[in-house]
């Protein structure tokens, strides 16, 4: 991998961590909090290829990335079935109105 194409990466990584993280803290909706943490995921993903390429072992930064890709998958669809109960318990999906709702 080339220096350029490190710097092409690198700045992706960067942008897509930075969306992700602003979205995860600025955001209020659940789903749209996963989508945020998808984003991010995605994010460190491609860290994770960028560095196998470096390091002159892409398979091992493919594998890494391909098991985070089914662990981040299972996690999205269990999340996703958190927002939709928690949707049909409280009725929304703000964070700020279901944190208030502690016991």
């Amino acid at each position: 991998m080339s220096n350029d194409a490190w710097t092409i990466a690198m700045a992706a990584v960067l942008g897509l961590v930075a969306i992700g993280i602003y979205g995860m803290l600025i955001v209020r909706n659940l789903i749209k909090v996963v989508v945020a943490l998808q984003i991010f995921a995605k994010g460190t993903i491609l860290v994770m290829v960028a560095a196998g390429g470096i390091s002159g072992k892409p398979a091992v930064g493919q594998s890494l990335a391909i098991t985070v890709i089914v662990a981040d998958t299972v996690v999205t669809v269990m999340a996703l079935a958190l927002a939709i109960q928690v949707r049909r318990w409280c009725g929304t999906l703000d964070t700020r109105v279901i944190s208030r709702l502690r016991r």
